[in-house]
């Protein structure tokens, strides 16, 4: 048997497409495809076998129902683009049979196995060609969600050439290294008739523009009064990619800064847009209006009344979550104990490894989930605890007010870097000079410039990756800021993890201030940021 390129996830091992056998009863093609598991591509041997028999079609290779149904949409799409479709005992097998298969992009492939192997097509045109799309009816191929890693994962297996529906085709051809062709009907492929796949010729100047217009903010931080602290550590936890707690009454500005942050972050780099841009093709969140990678940072705000599988990804079979979808941006959580504790507490090991990883019974799926948390919530059940003003006065108990704040775990709180009481603002001063988020963004840039020096050639991106011994090696403090952190470690009974956070905030704040060490100052700003190390 001749099998498929070499790629050690792929099917089959040798060097070409597809094989074509012709006896007594049987002819046999092969054409190659692709699906997304998790947010990763994967190559899927299209194997077609048309046997003198009883006319039926078996779809085999776990295909879940919207696979199967493709019988349908093939047969119908074939007879309408002009074509016939065999009156034999065909049988498709999608390879390899043990991963589940799911979605309609193996419509097209499949289409072209059943036509090489009843001798409309010639399957020499499909070598090293992988196929992917969905058809309708009347043989028209339509967009279908994932065609970014299915890409990049025909590339990196060596074949030639890929061929999308034309809505997709902007899409495939932000992967380099390979051929990009549309296939707009089957019509196209009628012998002596159709022109057959066009190359596709993308718009460069377009998608330069469409880069450049990326990054334009909706919000602005001069839009917000006062709360200078808030503002304070809302550039803090920008520069170091920090997690981010805003507790105070309603009505003090906790979630115009937490919109704001996007407008304070770096743009993403070459490789974060391109992974950030699978994980929305993967999930079929990806513009089809678009041309170019993402070039903003995710924010991601679920309601909360979000599942923990919505929040971190799951089902039967594994799908990305919000986490995921935050992936090298913000993921914003708004009155934060109104989540579930099943939801919060699926957050933690992301929040620690960077990663979801879900098991199954067929194996376990890894999620990329590297994001900035930022969260808000009220001192109280009512909200006006501490703020007693205008009449306002708290209801609350001290036992409520206990069990409302227990909604946030102990080690959950540990992993979040800042957490800031903002005060209810005194009434807004019209002459008062408001920080823009553009004066922030260069405070923020700075920082951010001072870390890449410091890391160059580590793998490490931010202060808070810090962790370990490259901590304590590359956070430099003084002999009083060590001092100083001892005694708060021990004055506030901090946990270990604690204490490390506070040492990476500290060295956020030191490239703030443009400081190589991290000295006392820098320790005791950082420290004051751990409100809900406090008793209520």
């Amino acid at each position: 048997m001749q099998n498929g390129p070499e790629d050690k996830e792929a099917p089959f091992s040798a060097a070409s497409d597809f094989m074509r056998k012709e006896g007594a009863f049987s002819v046999y093609v092969q054409i190659w495809s692709a699906s997304v598991l998790g947010v990763e591509g994967r190559l899927i041997g299209v194997e077609v076998n048309i046997a003198s028999g009883l006319p039926m079609v078996s779809v085999v290779g776990l295909p879940d129902p919207a696979v199967r149904e493709s019988v349908e949409r093939v047969r119908s799409a074939v007879q309408n683009a002009g074509m016939q479709f065999p009156l034999q005992r065909i049988t498709v097998n999608l390879a390899p049979a043990d991963i589940r298969k799911e979605g309609s992009a193996f419509d097209l492939a499949i289409a072209a196995g059943i036509l090489c192997a009843s001798g409309q097509l010639d399957p020499e045109r499909f070598t090293d060609t992988v196929l992917i799309g969905e058809l309708s009816l009347n043989g028209e191929v339509r967009v279908v969600p994932g065609v970014l890693p299915m890409v990049e994962k025909a590339r990196l297996a060596g074949m030639r050439r890929v061929v999308v529906p034309q809505g997709n085709a902007a899409e495939a051809a932000l992967i380099g290294g390979i051929e990009v062709a549309v296939l707009g009907s089957l019509a196209d492929w009628l012998p002596g008739v159709g022109a057959g796949e066009r190359p596709y010729a993308g718009d460069a100047a377009a998608e330069a523009e469409a880069a450049a217009d990326g990054g334009a903010a909706r919000f602005d931080l001069s839009d917000v009064a006062g709360q200078h602290q808030g503002k304070r550590a809302l550039i803090i936890a920008a520069a170091g990619m920090h997690n981010l707690l805003y507790v105070g009454p309603p009505g003090t500005g906790k979630t115009m800064l937490c919109r704001r942050l996007p407008s304070l972050l770096p743009p993403l780099g070459e490789e974060e847009s391109l992974a950030v841009t699978k994980i929305y093709s993967a999930c079929g969140k990806l513009d089809g209006a678009r041309s170019g990678l993402i070039r903003e940072r995710p924010f991601r705000a679920p309601h909360h009344s979000v599942s923990a599988a919505g929040l971190i990804g799951g089902g039967p079979s594994p799908k990305p979550g919000e986490a995921t979808l935050a992936h090298r941006g913000v993921l914003f959580l708004d009155e934060l104990p109104e989540y579930s504790r099943a939801a919060l507490e699926a957050l933690r090991q992301p929040l620690e490894d960077r990663e979801v990883t879900i098991g199954r019974a067929r194996g376990a799926c890894r999620f990329p989930a590297h994001f900035m948390l930022a969260a808000a919530m009220n001192p109280c059940p009512c909200g006006y605890c501490g703020a007693d003003v205008d009449g306002r006065a708290c209801a609350c108990s001290e036992a409520a007010i206990h069990r409302y704040r227990a909604k946030i775990s102990g080690p959950l709180a540990d992993r979040i870097d800042l957490q800031v009481e903002l005060p209810r603002p005194a009434r807004p001063d019209p002459s008062e000079r408001r920080l823009s988020s553009a004066e922030a963004r260069q405070q923020v840039m700075a920082a951010c410039e001072r870390q890449a020096a410091r890391y160059r050639g580590t793998g490490i991106r931010w202060n808070s990756e810090l962790q370990g011994a490259a901590l304590h090696r590359l956070a430099s403090p003084t002999r009083e800021a060590n001092r100083l952190l001892a005694e708060i470690y021990a004055g506030l009974a901090l946990s270990y993890r604690a204490h490390d956070r506070i040492l990476k905030l500290a060295r956020t704040i030191a490239d703030l201030a443009g400081s190589d060490r991290i000295e006392a100052e820098h320790v005791a700003e950082a420290a004051q940021y751990r409100c809900l190390d406090k008793a209520p």
